[in-house]
């Protein structure tokens, strides 16, 4: 479980890399460069989520609760926007539910 987890917080990283960058071109005037390490992460996103030994419904559902958490840390430490309780009470309400989806890949066939 813990491995999985792990392995979906580098995915959400990928992810969020991959579409920050273009982001900072379109949005905040960076170069068109950041194109090409965006491509790589996203490519690396895509390529994470097939190491999953799931059915591919079961990896995107866990994997949301586990973006929603790695999204509120990244607002945290690269926007610099303080987290309220809320905040948190959401990361880990849809965490729980990355726990309770991923405890069920023991019984898929």
């Amino acid at each position: 479980m813990l491995k999985t987890t792990a392995l979906f917080f580098v995915t959400a990283l990928a992810e969020i890399i991959g579409c920050f960058l273009p982001y900072l071109w379109l949005r905040k005037g960076g170069s068109p460069w950041l194109l090409l390490p965006a491509m790589i992460s996203l490519s690396l996103f895509v390529w994470l989520l097939t190491l999953h030994p799931a059915a591919s419904g079961r990896i995107y559902a866990a994997y949301g609760g586990v973006y929603v958490a790695t999204a509120l840390v990244w607002l945290r430490v690269v926007d610099g926007v303080k987290l309220s309780v809320l905040d948190w009470a959401g990361a880990g309400i849809a965490l729980f539910g990355m726990l309770v989806i991923v405890m069920g890949w023991h019984g898929e066939a």
